[in-house]
């Protein structure tokens, strides 16, 4: 198409039949009309259109969400890492991965966040949420937008009911467990992980992955280093595990069998990887307990938090510490992992002989509770 501006004579080209129709054409002509009309150069539209289009793909929200992910990859373990990159690809990206963050407001957010809302996944949104929340806050942070369209989305998602996990936390039920559990007949792999569990009660997907790399058998410690932290954070650094006797004499047992390979619970069908999380959780629905009503593999965190404080009634900032949760001082400062050692492993070893008291009382057929290891 001809045309004069400035006085002087330019040509825009629209496009070739038949990539470009018949009908888009003559659009595209009256439109370039239109713009001579109001005194603007059609070429000169048409070239800072194809750079707001270049700048709207290299600011999508699916860059900048990358972009904001690549930088947390390396404070989250790899577990969360991989949760996070399944919730943008499958919940947030098909809707709006390719929008230009500075285009998208509050209610295009909503509208994602109420399709995961309608299929039922409640605690799903609520991640989302916050996902959303803090790519867009990194947008802001990074001169991408001005405001964060993701800061008034309260009230958007139905709350939930915090849910605990199943965890059996009076003693004498608790006995009888820990009877089924040294009962167990499944593979020794299996069973001493799921004895452990108790013993120890780390989160499972540290104790599945437990390497003998991390173990000092002679000095009787477990240290889970801090990339497998659910919370990794540089300050706190590592988490030391004390291993009481009952645990030394259950790993000692097990070396033979895998103490040649990287993993003190390899997986059968490669032993380069460990366990599953899983496996714990089908043992003890083998064992006859409902996983999600009676007792969990993590529900041995609550059960040892409840009975370490009501029956041997131990100091609480020992037992959070051994949780691997934060802990801090009377300055607000967070305790060191070395922080309390001597002490909780004499609580360790005194959690271990209460639970060995709890299966002879089982087995006799009296529960009794009280202090053990003084």
């Amino acid at each position: 198409m001809k045309y004069r501006f400035l006085k002087k004579e330019k040509l825009l080209s629209i496009g070739t039949y038949p990539t470009v129709s018949l009908g888009d054409a003559r659009k595209a002509r009256e439109s370039a009309k239109e713009q001579l009309l109001a005194g603007i150069d059609p070429n000169l539209a048409k070239q800072q259109n194809k750079l707001h289009q270049h700048a709207s793909a290299s600011n999508s929200f699916k860059v900048i969400a990358q972009e904001w992910y690549d930088k947390q990859i390396n404070i989250w373990a790899p577990s969360t890492a991989t949760k996070q990159l399944a919730l943008l690809n499958n919940d947030i990206y098909p809707y709006l991965g390719q929008r230009p963050i500075s285009e998208i407001e509050t209610f295009e957010l909503v509208g994602c966040l109420s399709r995961i809302v309608d299929r039922g996944a409640i605690e799903t949104a609520h991640k989302a949420r916050q996902v959303i929340n803090q790519v867009c806050r990194f947008a802001k942070q990074t001169g991408r937008i001005k405001a964060n369209p993701a800061s008034d989305l309260a009230g958007t998602i139905p709350t939930q009911r915090s849910k605990h996990r199943a965890a059996i936390t009076e003693p004498d039920d608790f006995g009888r467990l820990l009877v089924e559990i040294d009962g167990y007949q499944g593979t020794n792999i299996i069973r001493t992980a799921l004895a452990l569990a108790p013993l120890l009660f780390q989160r499972p997907g540290e104790l599945c992955g437990m390497e003998w790399a991390e173990l000092d058998l002679d000095k009787g410690l477990w240290t889970i280093p801090h990339e497998k932290k659910k919370e990794r954070n540089q300050i706190e650094g590592d988490h030391i595990v004390p291993l009481c006797q009952q645990a030394l004499y259950l790993l000692n047992d097990l070396k033979p069998l895998t103490g040649h390979g990287k993993q003190v619970f390899p997986n059968q069908r490669s032993h380069q990887q460990p366990i599953r999380t899983e496996s714990l959780n089908k043992a003890l629905r083998k064992l006859g307990y409902d996983t999600k009503t009676k007792q969990c593999a993590h529900g041995f965190r609550a059960s040892a938090r409840t009975m370490l404080d009501e029956q041997l009634q131990l100091r609480i900032e020992w037992i959070e510490h051994q949780l691997a949760h934060k802990v801090k001082d009377s300055l607000g400062n967070a305790y060191n992992r070395t922080k309390h050692l001597p002490a909780r492993i004499d609580m360790m070893q005194r959690w271990a002989d209460y639970m060995d008291n709890l299966k002879r009382q089982t087995l006799a057929g009296n529960v009794v509770t009280g202090t053990f290891g003084r």
